[in-house]
Order: structure tokens, then C-alpha cells, then sequence
């Protein structure tokens, strides 16, 4: 199959909602004072100000995010419990009560997005596992745009701590103008994941993380420079659990 069939599911979650989304980003390796978005919603915008911190300069030196989740647990203060998993000597730094907002096992995840012409910046989305066993810790991207590559998508699967999971991700070439808005999904089923783009197959996988994951919706920069706010207007963010 080449073509996305939408038939086949029905919308279970709107990411245009400001409800739908905890805007921290990782909040357990930094803090959510620390890790806070720069967003507004209706319409939804993720922005980098100048004035904004380093998300964790500890585990992550002078890299900025500003990013919404559908989920969110940890450990204890001082323990290595946490979600997404980076690096190896990850502690938690604030301890994260557990939120579930949106936590799918399969279905259609997609977003409508142009990307940032930033050499500095990436604009993502990927779910991770929600992780309420520390082996559920793969990560499903749906893309991954750098702007001084616009003409590459990441799309695929990394395993991090998921013994079930082997690395399986491509940087798929496109003729498409990434700055220009596009759809970008993936189609998360039992036996693998394919990922289209404006609902053409690109890329597969036969690799498919079975646990419950969530929502990562995220803008980065990676050195400060530039003009000021960096601003990723997203015209919608959706989840879809099949009929």
C-alpha cells in the first residue's frame, strides 16, 4: 500500500488544544521551571525567544526547546527513573507525579507542519514510551526537520533501552519544499510502522514498539544567533485509533 487510507481510523486526539499538552520539556532531568515552553495556542505556536535558557545545561549543554508532551512520570529525586533516557547518567533532578494525557499503542499519529529556515533549529515530532516499565523506552519519529538540511526528513524508529527494538531510521530524501507546509505521518501497527508524507509512502519499518507511548512536539535550537523570536506555527497535530 502507498497511499494512506484515513477510512480505517477515527480522530481520538486534537493537539491544537491547549488542554491535550504539558508544556515541559523532560521536566525530570531539569525542572518544569526550567524546561517551560515558549507557546501560544489558537493557532498553535512553538517560539524560541532570545531571552529564553538552556533547557538542562548539565545533561544538555546550551541546547533550547520549547516543547509539549501528552505525558509525563519519574522516580524519585536522585534516582535514574525517568523518561527518555539520553544518556546514561540521567538523575532526576524533580520528581514528576504521573500525568496521562494521550498515551496510544498503535494507530495513525501526523501533523501538518512547515519546517524553519534556521540553520540553527529542528522541528520534530516522535512519541516515546511512556515507560512504565524502564525497557519500554523506544521512540517512533514522525519527523525530524533540520533547517539547514530542509531537503531530508528523519522518520523511523531508535531503541534506547527497548532490548525488542533495533535502530531502523532513515533520513529520507524529498524533492518537496519543507518550508512549505506538508503532512507528515505515521501509520504505528503491531508488525511495523510506515511513515508518508502528503499521504505517499516513503519509508518503513518492521519494527513497532508494543506499549503504550506519547506525544513529543518540539522546536530546537542548538546555538543562539539570528533573529529573535524563532517562531514554528503548527496548523494541526493528530491521533487516530483504527475503526
Amino acid at each position: 500500500m502507498t497511499q494512506l487510507d484515513r477510512s480505517r481510523y477515527e480522530l481520538e486526539f486534537d493537539g491544537t488544544l491547549e488542554q491535550n499538552w504539558l508544556p515541559y520539556y523532560l521536566p525530570q532531568w531539569s525542572s518544569r521551571a526550567a524546561s517551560a515552553a515558549r507557546v501560544s495556542f489558537n493557532p498553535l505556536e512553538l517560539r524560541i525567544d532570545e531571552d529564553q535558557p538552556p533547557w538542562s545545561p548539565e545533561y544538555d549543554g546550551q541546547l533550547r526547546v520549547s516543547n509539549l508532551q501528552t505525558g509525563v512520570r519519574s522516580g524519585a529525586v536522585g534516582s535514574d527513573r525517568g523518561q527518555h533516557p539520553f544518556r546514561p547518567d540521567l538523575l532526576v533532578h524533580e520528581e514528576q507525579p504521573e500525568q496521562r494525557i494521550y498515551t496510544p499503542q498503535y494507530g495513525l499519529i501526523e501533523a501538518t507542519v512547515a519546517a524553519i529556515d534556521d540553520p540553527q533549529c529542528m522541528v520534530a515530532l516522535w512519541l516515546i514510551g511512556f515507560e512504565s516499565d524502564p525497557t519500554e523506552s523506544g521512540e517512533l519519529c514522525v519527523l525530524e526537520i533540520f533547517g539547514r538540511e530542509p531537503h531530508l526528513v528523519g522518520m523511523g524508529v531508535h531503541p534506547f533501552n527497548d532490548p525488542s527494538l533495533s535502530d531502523d531510521f532513515s533520513r529520507v530524501p524529498t524533492a518537496l519544499n519543507t518550508f512549505e507546509q506538508h503532512t507528515y505521518s505515521a501509520e504505528w501497527l503491531p508488525h511495523g510502522v510506515r511513515f508518508y508524507i502528503d499521504d505517499e509512502l516513503v519509508f518503513s519499518t518492521p519494527q513497532s514498539p508494543a506499549y503504550p507511548m506519547q506525544l513529543m512536539l518540539n522546536l530546537y535550537e542548538f546555538e543562539a544567533g539570528g533573529d529573535y523570536p524563532k517562531r514554528w506555527p503548527v496548523q494541526n497535530v493528530r491521533g487516530y485509533r483504527a475503526l
